[in-house]
């Protein structure tokens, strides 16, 4: 341990010393120069400077240009990156400059550095063809602190088993801070102290989530789990209650009024948040004026506000199989600013007027008050379509007609259509499955999603365009990259295999054959597998201040300006798009680049803590059918085993290789399938195969299935 501890301690002197020479810039130093600036007065330390520049010039770190002189390599001798910890405790950190190769670390040199971690990492001497190796020296910023674990109590001391499978030390919980947890149950634990040498980080319980398997407790610990908070501040929901339901006169003057115009909203059948409405109007000259009316969240939610900051800090709404968790309290996410029926209402809009072609003649955005007249679901408005009759059913089928138009002109200039299909799970009163359904997507939802389409890109190419001059308009745009060609042509090649074919000639060819390919696969057995193949291969969609374009719709300019009461962003964009309408000058681009990066962020999460909801039910969903026989698909490989998702329900469990007992199998990368080493059987992605559901373990949400051979 000594050994360790002082080499440890090197370790600083090596980065202080070094971060003196970086800062002489380029000028060579002496032994009592750096001491100096080290406020080291002390001879013997002195001695310690001394014989570690001379070592560390040995190593060819620091360069002596002259006798006793030392000076900094222009070798990167420290990095700093995140850490990506790897099943065996060891790591590799991922440097924060993309130019820069990632370190290889052991478990032994990581000094507590947790998975995620902002760290420095000293990089050894290379010896030849070996990977970059180095050790953690300071951790700058811990990824998180609190971890959600069963808690094991003993007459004693206490431990919580992590659930994170990253996180590989369980915690220490002294008695003292349980919090009234009791032995078994699921907590949240928050690391206090790890003290050096320590092999467990020490901790405190913060909240008691209930007894493992419960529903509740369940669900609240994958929030948790996600960094999603349980519930709002008090201050927040006193802000939220203080403002008043009903819109006074004085508000509505100043804005477009919409309340004698037919407006209604169409939405999933559960739905409490109406964050749009259409409005609907013939015109005398026999085109028609439609309104996408967005609720106005930018009006109660006021910048700097508690209300404010907490939206920030969620950024989203997340959805759980039985739950929302809005990102602005009730009273506003369902009451104020949701858009029911029969009530006034205060909005943002993007107004068009549209010939029978659906061209644009002109466009209008601006503040409006309507009246929405009634409320459809999907199912309801779908039926009007199918039967054209209903409330409203000559709005409803203009508005269809000319939607099938926007949409076609979308497809043919290299929009691509990715339909996979969702899953969503029947649930009893105790929120338990009971059964399991695939949710489709008709004409009444697309419908609804291409006026959305519409307004997102005609208020970014305003802006967009606004901006052409000498000023610069900030903004958030949503910016979806074209796919990375080597990944797009792995994906060609697989797709091959079932005979279809992907043209990667141009961003427009490659467009054109993934459409033909989604078409094509709808209602086919490997439509998720390729579906979601085709989906990795593309780049991620991301919020951002840059003008770009949007791949995957094929538009120019793209923004999020029609979900404000579950997308941060939307708010933003209101905000600022008000503020180009008055002529105000441009905001500050460095703001709101940080602000659409943890966007970009917490909206990851967010889907993260979604799937894991959904793994969860479809291991609670299995856990009574133990035994049963399902024919399924190969959904992925991995080296470790295969996914497989049942055909009847959608579930996705795993066979392990090591479970495949006739041959030896190991992952062919390249070819998305596992090869047996003797008898050279292969089992490929997309795969028809016979399973048995062997084991499911509800708290990490894993199935394990056994192949029928």
């Amino acid at each position: 341990m000594a050994k360790n501890k002082s080499s440890h301690l090197e370790l600083v002197l090596i980065q202080l010393i070094s971060d003196v020479l970086e800062k002489s810039n380029k000028e060579a130093l002496n032994y009592k120069q750096v001491s100096a600036k080290l406020n080291i007065t002390d001879s013997d330390a002195k001695e310690t400077i001394l014989d570690i520049l001379k070592q560390q010039a040995k190593k060819g770190i620091f360069a002596e240009p002259e006798r006793g002189k030392f000076r900094l390599k222009d070798l990167k001798t420290f990095i700093i990156g995140k850490v990506d910890m790897t099943a065996d405790g060891n790591a590799f950190i991922v440097p924060d400059d993309e130019f820069e190769k990632d370190v290889f670390v052991s478990s032994r040199k990581l000094h507590n550095a947790l998975h995620g971690d902002k760290v420095k990492v000293y990089i050894y001497a290379k010896k030849s063809g070996r990977k970059n190796e180095g050790e953690v020296v300071e951790i700058i910023q811990r990824a998180k602190t609190d971890f959600i674990g069963v808690i094991k109590i003993s007459d004693r001391f206490a431990f919580v088993n992590v659930d994170d499978k990253k996180m590989l030390h369980d915690i220490f919980v002294p008695l003292s801070d349980l919090n009234g947890a009791k032995n078994g149950q699921k907590v949240q634990v928050s690391i206090t102290d790890w003290p050096e040498g320590a092999k467990n980080p020490i901790g405190k319980i913060t909240t008691i989530l209930g007894e493992q398997g419960e529903n509740n407790t369940e669900m609240n610990a994958i929030l948790a789990q996600y960094g999603f908070p349980l519930s709002f501040p008090p201050e927040v929901e006193k802000e939220a209650n203080a403002i008043p339901e009903q819109v006074s006169p004085a508000e509505i003057e100043g804005r477009r009024d919409f309340r004698d115009t037919v407006t209604f909203t169409i939405d999933p059948a559960d739905a409490k948040d109406f964050d749009d409405a259409i409005s609907f109007k013939k015109l005398e000259n026999g085109n028609y004026e439609i309104g996408v009316h967005i609720a106005d969240v930018s009006h109660y939610v006021r910048p700097n506000s508690a209300l404010d900051k907490e939206a920030y800090g969620r950024a989203t709404s997340v959805y759980l199989v039985d739950r929302v968790i809005p990102m602005l309290p009730e009273r506003l996410s369902n009451g104020v600013c949701s858009l029911r029926p029969n009530e006034d209402k205060l909005c943002f809009a993007a107004v068009f007027e549209l010939d029978e072609k659906a061209n644009i003649i002109t466009q209008w955005f601006g503040r409006t008050v309507i009246h929405s007249n009634r409320r459809f679901s999907y199912e309801e408005a779908q039926e009007v379509i199918e039967t054209k009759a209903g409330d409203h059913a000559e709005e409803i089928l203009k508005l269809n007609e000319l939607a099938y138009i926007l949409r076609e002109k979308k497809f043919k200039e290299g929009a691509i259509s990715f339909e996979s299909t969702e899953v969503k799970f029947k649930l009893d009163e105790t929120g338990k499955p009971i059964g399991v359904y695939v949710k489709e997507r008709k004409d009444a939802h697309k419908l609804i999603e291409d006026y959305m389409l519409l307004a997102n890109r005609k208020v970014a190419e305003f802006i967009a365009k606004k901006g052409k001059g000498k000023q610069k308009y900030t903004f958030i745009y949503r910016s979806h990259d074209s796919p990375n060609l080597e990944t797009l042509n792995t994906f060609a090649l697989f797709a091959a295999r079932f005979g279809y074919k992907i043209n990667t000639k141009s961003d427009k060819e490659i467009a054109k054959s993934l459409n033909y390919l989604m078409e094509d696969v709808e209602g086919k057995k490997e439509q998720n597998v390729l579906t979601q193949l085709a989906i990795r291969s593309m780049a991620k969609a991301v919020y951002t201040t840059k003008k770009t374009s949007h791949y995957g719709l094929a538009f120019d300019h793209y923004t999020h300006f029609t979900s404000p009461i579950r997308r941060y962003p939307d708010v933003m964009v209101h905000r600022l798009l008000a503020a180009y309408l008055n002529e105000e000058k441009s905001a500050n681009e460095e703001e709101y680049e940080i602000a659409a990066s943890h966007s970009s962020a917490m909206e990851k999460r967010a889907a993260d803590a979604e799937r894991a909801s959904i793994k969860y039910k479809q291991a609670e969903y299995l856990e009574d059918n133990i035994g049963n026989t399902y024919t399924g698909i190969i959904s992925g490989v991995t080296e470790w085993g295969m996914y497989i998702e049942l055909m009847a329900n959608k579930c996705e469990g795993m066979i392990r290789l090591r479970d495949l007992t006739d041959d030896f199998y190991v992952l062919d990368e390249k070819n998305y399938c596992i090869v047996g080493q003797r008898k050279k059987k292969t089992y490929q992605l997309g795969d028809e195969v016979q399973v048995k559901v062997k084991k499911v373990d509800l708290s990490k949400r894993q199935i394990d299935f056994s192949l029928i051979q």
